[in-house]
Order: structure tokens, then C-alpha cells, then sequence
């Protein structure tokens, strides 16, 4: 079934689901014409290719086929899986797959969905680009469904950005233009040239998550994944770059994986040529490197050690409290004063550490007293109450947008009356 027979019962109805009023004005009522909906749905840029007498240029079922498969095969779903969850045959999905039938509409839809994929997704030209999710450390399991999950956040973001017509392109700054081989000085040098570019300020660790957001375009999501101590970043031609972090890890922890990741996409043209999806320990040490010198300058560093000298000692309880000024880990810090200090032992530096951790739930805020981090940037919220409220997303999409039930979205638009009053700069 060519795509353009797919979607004839879609293009002769007008969707009751967004855009404006009904010409009698009755609150809650919202129509959207074809064209709309099927922007929504991901398929405008078929729209430019149908005309009167062919209506929508036909695509080969075996292209739709071969994206299905690699949709699949990305989230880590076997044929049986997908069927049990999306209510449609094995048999029927192996021949969506292999290209001897084309699905409908509504089971295009579904496995859209289970996929994390827009339906234009499935009907784009030429072989699915490559999706480079990069991990600290990869989840032992359920890895490849996070990061379609991940993936679909972000491409969500930018659509946001794009029908509310308040983009944020990736400007993040760029690595030294020097012959020099990447090593721990390089990576000190690089996060001294990036602190001061973004502005970041004496405590980074206080205004990074901010800047990157709202300065540099990054797109900074949160997940509840194992092991904690692990993140992840991608960088996509369509949505920039985009950062998870661990919502199970601790606020001083996430600091640290958001700079860290950072590194890698500064870096990310220079490292990702010769291994696209594979990150070396090497490169992971300067990841290391490059965070702790961007959340510890080393001026803010020392002054805060020397007020709080006793002699040349400096006690554990003043450790802590370096830490928390800075919004780092002890770990962090500790590792950020052996460079510093030049502290010749390691293993004494490591016998430090574990000390401080046995000291922890007395100087540091037990984690179950910190606040829930929300999943979505307050950025990408707010982009989606405007999408809604302008008619540019349907009830139904905003809910799954913000992970609510439709009838807590609805209260979004009863709440509308008085959201779009203008406030009067100028002096009456």
C-alpha cells in the first residue's frame, strides 16, 4: 500500500484536536485542518509534495520496512516484544518489515510511538543517519530504550523551539586550534577557556546547568537509569546537543556529569571522527580533568583553602565545607587539591577520600532530603504551555509531551484567561 492511499481517510476529515475555537466561541472546543495535524504528527514535509491530481508522492513500502527494522533493532525490541505491546501480529510486522505490505495508519502510529520515533521518521529518504548516544558507562540493561527515550526529548525540544518560534541554536565554544596532542595540561587549558567564555563565574558548579540551557542551546534532561554514576550525551544535526543525567544521583554529583559531558561535546568533532559510539579511557581521563578545573578554579580554590587554614592543616569538617561552596563532591574536591597542592601519593589522596565518605551523613544533606529534580528543563515546559495555548499542539500531545493525563493538561488551557495580558513598559 503506496503512502499516499495510507493516508486517504486523514486527508478528507478536519481533526478535532487543536488550533482555534469553533465559530461559536465554546470554551474547550479545538479543530485544526489536515494540514495541522499532520505537522504535528510529524509528516509536513510531505505536504510539499502533493498535488491536486496524485495527492501524496507514494513511498515504497520496503524504505518504510527497512526503518521500521532499524527502529526496532535501535531500542532493543524483539519482534514478539513489540507485538505484545502494540497488539499487532508477528506476522504482519515481519511483513511490515521486509517490505511486503505497508501498515495503516493507526499501526504506523503505534509503533511510532513504542519507538519513540516521529511518523516522519519512517518515510525519509536514504539510510537512517547514525545516533550516537555516548555513556560514561552504559547501562548494563534497558540502555538502548533510554536512549530513544532521550533521543525523543530532545527532538520534541527543538520542535517546541521551532512552532513557537523561539529557537536556541547550539553555540557551545570551540577546543584550542593548536597542534598539540590532547593531555591533562590541554584539558586544563581547554576548561579555563571555556569557564571563561560561558562566564561561569568563581562557582560554576551554581550557574552552569543555566548557561548552558539558556546561552548555548544544550538540552539537559533527567532519567532515573543504573549505575548512578554514569550520564550520557548526543549531538544530532536536527536538535544540537543534548545531556541526561542521572535523577537518582545527587545534586553535587550531577554538577560534576554535566561538566564532564560537557567535555565531550566540545570535543565532540575531534573524538568522535575515529570512534563514533566508543569512548577510550584516555578521553574519559581528560573528561575528568576538564570538569574538575572548570568546577575548581584553581585561584577560587586556594583562597578558600587558606581561609580556613589551621597552620598548613585543614581540617576534615573545613573539607566539607569547601565542597559545598563549590557545589563538588569531597571526592572532587579532594582529587582537585592533590593537583593543585601537588600532593605526591595517590594512595594517601585515596585513603582521604574514604574517609571523608565515612564522615558524609554528618556533614553532608542525607539524599533523601534532596529536592526531586524534574525531568524536563522549566524551559521545555514552558515551551510546551505556549505551543498549546497558541493551537499549535493538541491537548493529547501536550499531555504526552509533559508525561500528564489529558485531563490534567486540560487544566492548561481552563487556566488560559488572563495568560496572554501584555504589562506596559512605557509610563502612562
Amino acid at each position: 500500500m503506496p503512502f499516499g492511499i495510507l493516508l486517504q481517510p486523514v486527508l478528507r476529515c478536519v481533526v478535532p484536536i487543536r488550533g482555534v475555537r469553533d465559530p461559536d466561541g465554546r470554551p474547550g472546543q479545538y479543530f485544526c485542518s489536515t494540514e495541522l495535524y499532520l505537522a504535528e504528527m510529524g509528516l509536513s514535509r510531505y505536504l510539499d509534495s502533493m498535488s491536486e491530481k496524485e495527492g501524496v508522492t507514494a513511498c515504497a513500502p520496503i524504505e518504510v520496512g527497512r526503518r521500521l527494522r532499524h527502529a526496532r533493532e535501535r531500542c532493543g525490541f524483539k519482534q514478539g516484544e513489540v507485538c505484545i505491546a502494540t497488539g499487532i501480529g508477528e506476522s504482519s510486522l515481519s511483513d511490515f518489515e521486509r517490505g511486503k505490505r505497508s501498515p495503516s495508519l493507526d499501526q504506523l502510529s503505534a509503533l511510532a510511538a513504542h519507538y519513540d520515533r516521529p511518523l516522519g521518521f519512517f518515510f525519509e529518504e536514504g539510510e537512517p543517519a547514525l545516533e550516537v548516544v555516548l555513556w560514561r558507562e552504559r547501562p548494563a540493561s534497558g540502555a538502548e530504550k533510554c536512549e530513544s527515550e532521550f533521543r525523543q526529548d530532545c527532538r520534541r525540544y527543538r520542535d517546541l523551539e521551532v512552532w513557537c518560534k523561539d529557537e536556541s541554536p547550539c553555540a557551545l565554544p570551540e577546543p584550542h586550534r593548536d597542534s598539540r596532542s590532547p593531555d591533562f595540561r590541554w584539558a586544563e587549558d581547554l576548561a579555563f577557556k571555556v569557564r571563561n567564555e560561558l562566564r561561569l563565574g568563581d562557582r560554576p558548579a551554581l550557574t552552569l546547568l543555566q548557561g548552558l540551557e539558556e546561552d548555548c542551546g544544550v538540552k539537559v534532561f533527567h532519567r532515573e537509569f543504573e549505575p548512578t554514576g554514569t550520564a550520557a550525551c548526543s549531538i544530532d544535526p536536527y536538535f544540537g546537543a543534548g545531556v541526561l543525567l542521572n535523577a537518582k544521583s545527587t545534586q553535587r554529583r550531577r554538577n560534576f556529569d554535566l561538566a564532564h559531558e560537557l567535555f565531550h561535546l566540545v570535543t565532540w568533532k575531534l573524538f568522535r571522527t575515529s570512534s563514533p559510539a566508543n569512548n577510550t579511557k584516555h578521553e574519559e581521563q581528560l573528561a575528568d580533568k576538564f570538569a574538575s578545573t572548570l568546577l575548581l578554579p584553581e585561584e577560587g580554590v586556594r583562597s578558600a583553602v587558606t581561609r580556613r587554614c589551621e597552620g598548613d592543616r585543614l581540617s576534615l569538617p573545613a573539607v566539607f565545607d569547601i565542597a559545598r561552596e563549590f557545589e563538588v563532591s569531597v571526592e572532587a574536591l579532594l582529587w582537585r587539591l592533590h593537583w593543585i597542592f601537588n600532593w605526591s601519593d595517590s594512595d594517601r589522596t585515596k585513603e582521604l577520600i574514604g574517609k571523608a565518605k565515612l564522615q558524609a551523613r554528618i556533614f553532608e544533606k542525607p539524599a533523601r532530603e534532596e529536592t526531586t529534580v524534574p525531568a524536563r528543563p522549566p524551559r521545555f515546559h514552558a515551551l510546551a504551555v505556549k505551543a498549546l495555548r497558541n493551537g499549535e499542539i493538541s491537548v493529547g500531545r501536550f499531555a504526552e509531551y509533559l508525561g500528564i493525563s489529558r485531563r490534567e493538561a486540560m487544566t492548561y488551557l481552563e487556566e488560559e484567561s488572563g495568560a496572554s495580558e501584555a504589562i506596559e513598559l512605557s509610563p502612562s
